[in-house]
């Protein structure tokens, strides 16, 4: 496809100006893409490097033998194939919500959306009619494949790759057809294995496409994976329901409730399980990873496994790990993921928070205010007791008998040490960012408001460059003038810097 001379103005910049604007200046990112592009696939010294997740996919790329001036992605299902494999896949149930995230903006913003499978192959298009006839000629369509070694970079395929965000802009394509397009994809991720579903991605005409449209396709992908769970969660809720009586049935006896993938839903006594046991069909044992030999029982769904009584061990201490900071609160006891609660997770942090345990009327003043009930504090212990069993947590006072990994507390650790490089890198988000406790907001607070004092006075261009990136840093205008500042004008990062804090300032005006 050519480059029309509506889509590509004339006027190249020079290599001084390309370092400034890549991402917000389409003019002038499409004349120094093609640049870098023409020089470094020619041998010659480009005027800019290329971003190393542009130059590691051209090199993925080329050693697959992708030819830059052939583009036709190999067709692997044909029209009549398509609804087929459709109507089969695991994304099937979450297009709805990319549809009202992604498609309901295509119109305004000239794009498509594209979900493709795990082996990048486009199983949805949907957007504009003008630009899906623009798209199709390309090859951007239902049933060809994007994968690298396929059509070369691209952000569906990168995505895949790296199993990562990215996005592509313009001349970046390592096959020169799509220089006129730029494109965001990010990765999706099946919720009870962590494998690759597919990717979704939005692809438009170089000079319509905002380049923070990753943030938002990176988003919707993880709306999607948090909608999958949501679903796995209630298969589970079933899966227990019906299959509880078999555990009972034990009468005692040690045992454990698996899905079909191996993954523990229910079990007793709780605790000291791994996350997930794989049973081979067939298999009429097990062996767990500390060396007991477990019996195993097919059920209609799933497995009821069992230990015969003289594979028990004595008690231990179990291992809880805490990943607070971040989209999705997460507990791991002794490797299995526990089902938590945003009022458990803020059960936890306060109770990792204070070691030496809290009564039920100190956690109902932190959870509450003053107008806590600890009677209801005490039912919510007693359901979370129900996870963590009587070796995790123990009572008068409540307290963590688990041996606790908290990310939180790592980051604390780091800013009482004065290593302000590692509490940067540690604290990434803020603390169960929806939460109202009134202590858990005070601790989110109190963190954030210590790190960024930090990493301001302490002259880290690394530490304060990490917080910049975070969730808590994106948006502090007085960071990103400080980087502006004090990063050498050689410094790859300064650009991005300083392109940041042109947006914020001009949301600031706004």
């Amino acid at each position: 496809m050519e480059v029309h001379p509506s889509e590509a103005p004339t006027a190249a910049p020079t290599a001084a100006s390309t370092a400034l604007s890549l991402s917000s200046d389409p003019v002038a990112q499409f004349h120094a893409l093609q640049q870098v592009h023409e020089a470094t696939l020619g041998g010659e010294k480009a005027p800019v490097s290329p971003r190393s997740v542009i130059s590691e996919s051209w090199r993925r790329s080329l050693a697959a033998h992708v030819d830059p001036e052939g583009y036709r992605p190999p067709v692997v299902y044909g029209s009549d194939e398509v609804a087929d494999v459709r109507s089969a896949h695991p994304l099937r149930a979450v297009l709805p919500l990319l549809r009202d995230l992604l498609v309901g903006i295509a119109d305004e913003s000239r794009h498509v959306m594209i979900v493709t499978d795990a082996e990048g192959t486009i199983l949805w298009r949907e957007g504009p009619r003008d630009i899906c006839l623009r798209a199709d000629p390309v090859g951007l369509c239902e049933g060809a494949r994007w994968t690298e070694d396929a059509i070369g970079t691209n952000a569906m395929g990168t995505a895949l790759a790296i199993n990562a965000p990215v996005q592509i802009y313009s001349a970046e394509h390592l096959v020169r057809t799509y220089h006129t397009w730029t494109c965001a994809a990010a990765p999706i991720h099946d919720p009870d294995t962590g494998d690759l579903l597919g990717s979704v991605d939005v692809s438009g005409l170089l000079q319509a496409l905002h380049p923070a449209v990753v943030c938002l396709v990176n988003a919707t992908a993880q709306l999607a994976e948090s909608h999958l769970r949501g679903q796995m969660e209630l298969s589970d809720e079933r899966l227990r329901t019906r299959n509880m009586p078999h555990l009972a049935g034990l009468r005692g006896e040690t045992g454990a409730l698996l899905t079909p993938t191996g993954r523990i839903i229910a079990a007793e006594p709780h605790g000291r399980w791994p996350e997930r046991i794989r049973i081979r069909p067939g298999d009429d044992r097990v062996l767990l990873d500390d060396g007991r030999e477990a019996l195993v029982e097919p059920l209609a769904e799933g497995y009821l496994i069992r230990l015969p009584r003289s594979a028990r061990t004595a008690p231990h201490r179990p291992r809880l790990s805490l990943s607070f900071l971040g989209d999705r609160p997460v507990a791991v006891l002794d490797g299995r993921e526990l089902p938590l609660t945003l009022r458990w997770a803020e059960l936890l942090a306060l109770l990792a928070l204070n070691p030496a345990g809290l009564t039920a009327e100190q956690l109902a003043l932190r959870l509450y205010g003053d107008d806590g009930n600890p009677a209801t504090v005490r039912a919510e212990i007693h359901r979370l007791r129900t996870q963590l069993g009587d070796e995790g947590l123990r009572a008068k006072p409540y307290r963590l008998r688990a041996e606790v990994e908290a990310d939180f507390l790592t980051a604390r650790a780091a800013l009482s040490s004065g290593d302000v490089r590692a509490a940067a890198a540690a604290c990434h988000a803020r603390l169960l960012a929806d939460s109202e406790a009134p202590a858990i907001r005070a601790e989110r607070y109190h963190l954030v408001a210590a790190l960024r004092s930090a990493v301001l006075d302490h002259r880290d261009l690394d530490a304060l460059w990490t917080f910049a990136q975070s969730e808590p840093g994106n948006d502090d205008v007085e960071v990103f003038e400080r980087l502006v500042e004090e990063l050498p004008a050689h410094d790859p990062r300064r650009p991005v810097a300083a392109a940041r804090l042109a947006w914020l300032l001009t949301e600031d005006d706004e």
